[in-house]
């Protein structure tokens, strides 16, 4: 990888990787800001002001803005997470002068028109209604409250039609100016890119950007766990458990992930063969791990029919606390083997390249190499593997939520709270 790091005196970092041979870049912004770090009172902030972004500015119209990307035959998008807010953009190599001009243009000058905004919130509303209407969303809503109780972290990222409700210009553009400082923003750029030529355009049109961090989120605390069950009519029943994982800058990582894959990341998973292929309880099961600044989150999704969750959540449990000590080293070659696969496939995509720059400056303060990750893959091994699976069930009292009808649902939980707990002890002693 020809990776070229710079920084600007505002602190702002820009980020390229020049891939000979390519015709296109792919580029954007990269904010060190997101959900978790809303108050109360700006509960979706984050995401309007990331549908604001397309909706003006005091140099374009929201029209002219897509229309003068569109018309060299690019694209620009945006996404709100927890901790990050994007805003990028796919273009010929000629083009990329426009698309920063245009990226620098909606977060120096939004218009914030007041007639946009109210549209916006309804566009919001809508989509929080198609969320409540998405039985995984909704199920996960639950679970991500249960687990960080009272905290941003637990909020959902659209915020509610109350809150949507008291947002006005002067609250968005308080928090973009008390968030998007240059010490936290990243410009990353892959593809048919010039280095020099990107960093004296960013240098000259993101000038605005001050040179002082923003306020640090709260940190993060996973809660008690617990069990919560969610009735609503529904053909199936929506069960899903969580554990606190680890942090992005963990040791423990990537042999947690490998686990993580060993046991629900694929059809040659530990769950999938034993739920789906052998029992034919569900149609989808899968296990993940996400990993944030300073907490994890290791969650696990299934659906069957309600008469089946006991049974389901019974063999899912017993899945996990045996698949800790009878990982084989054939599985951890497979999950490793699909990291490492996965990584690089990603590294012919100018788009995920210019992601996983701007993600890792955000995290680790620069970029990483593949040989890097690569060899941090290959170190991965059975005794890692396990030890990171065992602090797992002992580091957190799992959080289980079961969204459908049917009596079988609170037996069900009760599965999933009492055997992991009970035998995660029995493990420790």
């Amino acid at each position: 990888m020809s990776v070229e790091i710079s920084k600007l005196a505002s602190g702002l970092t820009i980020v390229t990787d020049n891939m000979p041979h390519v015709e296109t870049a792919a580029l954007g912004v990269w904010a060190g800001v997101g959900g978790r770090d809303e108050k109360p009172n700006e509960h979706g902030i984050s995401h309007l002001l990331e549908h604001m972004a397309f909706k003006g500015t005091t140099r374009r119209s929201s029209r002219e803005i897509v229309e003068e990307i569109e018309a060299v035959g690019g694209d620009l998008n945006a996404g709100t997470s927890t901790e990050t807010t994007s805003y990028y953009a796919r273009v010929m190599k000629a083009d990329v002068p426009l698309a920063l001009d245009v990226l620098s243009d909606i977060l120096a000058n939004p218009a914030f028109e007041p007639d946009e905004l109210e549209r916006e919130k309804n566009v919001i509303v809508q989509e929080i209604g198609a969320a409540q209407d998405t039985p995984d969303d909704v199920v996960f809503e639950h679970l991500n409250e249960l687990c960080y109780p009272d905290q941003p972290m637990g909020r959902s990222l659209l915020g509610t039609a109350k809150t949507l409700r008291g947002f006005n210009r002067d609250m968005l553009r308080g928090y973009l100016s008390t968030h998007y400082r240059g010490p936290d923003m990243v410009v990353a750029a892959a593809g048919a890119v010039d280095h020099k030529q990107v960093v004296a355009e960013v240098e000259r049109r993101f000038s605005s950007f001050e040179g002082t961090p923003g306020p640090k989120p709260q940190t993060a605390q996973f809660g008690k766990g617990g069990a919560k069950v969610v009735h609503r009519e529904l053909e199936q029943a929506h069960l899903t458990l969580a554990l606190e994982g680890v942090p992005q800058t963990d040791l423990s990582l990537f042999s947690l992930q490998v686990f993580t894959n060993i046991l629900g990341g694929g059809m040659s998973s530990r769950l999938f063969q034993e739920v789906r292929e052998k029992r034919g309880l569900c149609y989808s099961i899968y296990s993940f791990h996400a990993p944030y600044s300073d907490t994890g989150f290791f969650g696990l999704y299934t659906g069957t029919d309600p008469a089946d969750a006991p049974e389901m959540m019974e063999v899912v449990v017993d899945i996990i606390n045996d698949s800790v000590e009878t990982l084989t080293e054939a599985e951890i070659a497979r999950a490793k083997a699909q990291m490492k696969a996965g990584l690089l496939m990603a590294l012919e995509s100018c788009s995920s390249r210019a992601e996983q720059l701007a993600r890792h400056v955000l995290a680790y303060g620069r970029p990483q190499t593949v040989q890097e990750l690569v060899d941090r893959i290959d170190g991965v091994s059975v005794e890692s593997t396990r030890n990171a699976a065992r602090a797992l069930l002992s580091r957190s009292r799992p959080a289980v939520v079961a969204l459908g009808s049917g009596r079988g649902l609170d037996t069900a939980v009760s599965f999933a709270e009492g055997l992991t707990r009970a035998r995660a002890k029995a493990r420790l002693h």
